[in-house]
């Protein structure tokens, strides 16, 4: 591994830009978007604007009264691996540096939504035709779910070039062939 840090300007700088971006976004929503549920076409159908709050994690999944605290804890502890997996990452690796950048900053948007208010988290981006719609979502989910995509092509590429590598016979495989 190469000395120096893995590089902190582009993590912290995506991280940053994602918690930023989300709580603003969010912050318009809730006060321009109120009633809950009314959707305000954009695009027509297909792309609306509809303040809802989620109480759970994705595409609602709701562990009943303790969800806040379970997922605030969850949130955590990713937060707490994904950190280990950036200390161990080249200064080099820019691709996996904004992925785990994406991924933090969105987990820390939510995670600040869960943490000031047990209302939930803000969502208010609303795409699909008719009846067929994607469950509504946000920035940081959006930051989630394309730092995770990024983070699971960077790692599995990093796995596949790690299995392609022969490891040296050993001296006692090299006797035995002679």
């Amino acid at each position: 591994m190469e000395s120096g840090k893995p590089n902190p300007p582009l993590f912290w700088g995506t991280l940053i830009t994602v918690v930023a971006l989300d709580l603003v976004t969010k912050l318009i929503a809730a006060a321009t978007l109120s009633p809950q549920h009314i959707p305000h076409e954009i695009l027509g159908n297909h792309f609306r604007l509809t303040l809802v709050y989620n109480p759970g994690a994705a595409f609602g999944l709701n562990l009943g009264a303790y969800s806040r605290w379970i997922f605030m804890a969850l949130t955590a502890g990713a937060l707490v691996i994904l950190g280990r997996l950036y200390r161990t990452t080249r200064q080099t690796d820019y691709l996996r540096v904004l992925a785990l950048g994406l991924v933090c900053g969105g987990a820390v948007g939510n995670l600040i939504d869960r943490i000031r208010s047990a209302t939930g988290v803000v969502d208010f981006i609303d795409v699909g035709v008719g009846d067929l719609r994607w469950p509504t979502f946000n920035v940081a989910d959006m930051a989630v779910s394309i730092g995770a995509f990024l983070l699971a092509w960077v790692l599995w590429g990093e796995d596949r070039v790690a299995s392609s590598v022969v490891a040296p016979a050993s001296v006692s495989d090299t006797q035995a062939e002679i």
